[in-house]
């Protein structure tokens, strides 16, 4: 449940009717292990296409259920309100995770820091992030995650000219590694697989070469 409220605070919308729960991505997998976490009938609708890929819409009414996710912080139209969630600490991993399936991201490349003087050092990055329009969600994010894992990130303001500005809070890789072995310790908890396989992928290349240290 931890899991579906991350996927929820990202890409979930509450309606206003005070009912309806409605959880959107271009993800299939994702709204289907979604559905299934709840034990719901696993049905979407295609309801438009994201630069050319379609989008799937699942929509449930179950007044009980918005309440609850009313009593833990969750609002409609929470993109740029959303803010603490009541979560405990025991459930924070699975919650980040959810988090980071609907709004995250897990990014691998090659870098020359030093092209002038080693133009032939490569240097393998390894960075996650955290989205968001709500600069107090950022903030408390890292700042629960710093006092259950001792990680610290930090925040960077992206400015968009004549939209809103966003919040990513950033880990570099040796916290990212941190992190991710955190997330995805379990192999049978809930997650995107294509994210779990960046992962997955990084660890057995760099950190079971031993890269990771």
């Amino acid at each position: 449940m931890a899991y579906v409220v991350g996927l929820l605070a990202t890409d979930g919308c509450l309606s206003k009717d005070r009912r309806h729960i409605i959880l959107t991505s271009c993800d299939r997998q994702l709204v289907q292990t979604y559905l299934e976490c709840l034990g719901r009938p696993i049905r979407w609708t295609v309801v438009r296409k994201r630069r050319r890929k379609p989008a799937y819409y699942a929509q449930f009414s179950d007044v009980a259920f918005y309440d609850w996710l009313l009593s833990i912080g969750l609002t409609p139209k929470k993109s740029l309100t959303l803010g603490a969630i009541d979560v405990p600490d025991c459930y924070l991993v699975p919650l980040a995770r959810g988090l980071l399936d609907g709004d995250g991201s897990i990014s691998v490349f090659r870098d020359r820091p030093t092209r002038l003087k080693y133009p032939d050092y490569i240097y393998e990055r390894l960075w996650v992030f955290f989205l968001s329009a709500s600069r107090f969600h950022i903030d408390w994010l890292r700042d629960r995650l710093r006092t259950t894992t001792g990680l610290h990130g930090y925040v960077e303001r992206i400015v968009r000219k004549k939209r809103r500005d966003l919040f990513r809070l950033k880990y570099g890789k040796r916290e990212s590694i941190i992190l991710l072995r955190l997330l995805y310790a379990d192999p049978g908890a809930p997650s995107l697989e294509r994210k779990r396989m960046i992962w997955n992928e990084y660890a057995l290349k760099s950190i079971g070469a031993g890269g990771g240290s």
